[in-house]
């Protein structure tokens, strides 16, 4: 169980090194017990899935990765808050000419995630266990082709709108990294999520694009509903997905 008392450094990084910005974070880190199967993928697939040194602790520096080093010549992808990984896990084998990076601090998620990769054999995506602000510290500038935020923790209370995803905090480090040009997709089942998504994405240097009525509810060709989105669907609540162009 050591990788899995050691998952939250990534989220509790503000606390462990002088150097390292206070962050908050809201959220769970651990749900259910793990499975000994899952506590086996932990331990034995996540350093080899790691997309290089992200935690303040072993990069204090805060240098760069060296994403031509870990995966090559080929286009990388992003999935911020991937939940059980059958997304990411699509992805990849739907386009095995990119890598896809997946960021997820719930433990639970990424232990099936892992399940997920082995059972379907993909090797083009890494995986890093905690907050995206702390990946998004050491991506270089522009070297991100596509972005996906699928379902976020809607936080419903008004007073707890600053802790969603879509704010300034989060999507400024986002365009950074993102390529001119490079896709931002955003799906939700909250219509308060989409009032906010379209407020704050645009200050952020993005475009919407697929902008007509239709597209609203439509979703991608490469599309595969998570889990979340068929929640949703069983509960009444009609899934929106939002596109935007990094300008």
């Amino acid at each position: 169980m050591a990788r899995v008392l050691g998952y939250g450094a990534g989220m509790t990084s503000s606390n462990k090194h002088p150097g390292a910005p206070w962050r908050n974070f809201y959220g769970r880190l651990k749900g259910k017990t793990l499975r000994p199967a899952q506590e086996t993928y932990l331990d034995e697939d996540l350093v080899a899935l790691s997309p290089g040194p992200v935690d303040w602790e072993v990069n204090p520096d805060r240098v760069p990765l060296d994403l031509r080093a870990r995966f090559g010549e080929v286009p990388v992808w992003l999935e911020v808050g991937f939940g059980g990984g059958e997304h990411l896990v699509h992805q990849a084998a739907t386009h095995p000419q990119v890598a896809i990076i997946g960021c997820e601090p719930f433990i639970n998620g990424v232990a099936m995630l892992l399940g997920k990769i082995r059972a379907a054999g993909v090797s083009n995506l890494a995986v890093y266990p905690g907050d995206a602000r702390n990946i998004f510290d050491v991506l270089p500038d522009g070297s991100v082709q596509k972005a996906f935020l699928l379902y976020p923790d809607p936080w419903p209370k008004t007073r707890h709108h600053r802790r969603r995803f879509v704010t300034q905090e989060h999507l400024v480090p986002l365009a950074r990294v993102l390529a001119p040009g490079a896709e931002f997709r955003v799906a939700t089942d909250i219509p308060d999520y989409v009032r906010q998504t379209l407020a704050e994405v645009p200050k952020a240097g993005f475009t919407r694009v697929r902008c007509a009525a239709e597209d609203l509810h439509r979703a991608w060709e490469d599309w595969l509903p998570t889990r979340y989105e068929k929640k949703a669907l069983r509960e009444g609540r009609v899934p929106h997905y939002l596109t935007f162009r990094r300008g």
